[in-house]
């Protein structure tokens, strides 16, 4: 199966969801891809493909970027790192805060788990603003790593994510979507 099948699968397969979490969104819900054996297997081959060989560990960003790196990690033979919420990992930490519409957040990622210098792909459903991605590549490149890429299943237009993370690293993202 190629990437664009993959897209494609991503694209047939997300449900829109209006008005959620608040009214005038359209939220992209993504979990029906994980639900479909053939569409979770392709998406996170098409995500892996630009980076394939270039890493040895995903690091998946809360919560749903868990499910695509431990996908993407089991194809390809390599690690699971999980960046974490605030406050949801026991003993020492590295920290990371990020601007939010409403406010901030902070998220989290337990240091020392794999040599300094190690490369890691960075996993998430969604890129809007590049907000916590661009926190987790901080937060990954402090813990001593070096990240490859930023892969996506879906991109929202006029955001600026890519615009955000592309000068840091290179973006794949399966599809994309109006914001």
């Amino acid at each position: 199966m190629t990437t664009s099948d993959a897209a494609d699968l991503v694209d047939r397969l997300t449900a829109v969801v209006p008005d959620f979490p608040k009214p005038g969104i359209l939220f992209r819900d993504v979990t029906p891809v994980f639900a479909d054996a053939e569409a979770f297997g392709a998406v996170c081959a098409g995500l892996a493909e630009p980076f394939e060989g270039a890493f040895v560990a995903v690091a998946g960003i809360e919560a749903r970027g868990f499910a695509l790196a431990g996908g993407i990690a089991a194809q390809t033979g390599t690690g699971v790192l999980t960046v974490r919420k605030a406050g949801k990992l026991p003993g020492e930490v590295l920290s990371e805060s990020y601007s939010l519409e409403y406010g901030e957040a902070s998220i989290e990622l337990r240091p020392g788990q794999l040599p300094k210098g190690s490369r890691v792909l960075v996993a998430d459903d969604v890129l809007a603003t590049g907000g916590t991605a661009d926190a987790s590549i901080t937060l990954l490149e402090r813990a001593g790593y070096e990240v490859v890429g930023l892969a996506v299943l879906l991109e929202l237009d006029g955001l600026g994510g890519r615009d955000r993370i592309a000068p840091r690293v290179p973006v794949h993202a399966l599809g994309s979507a109006p914001a």
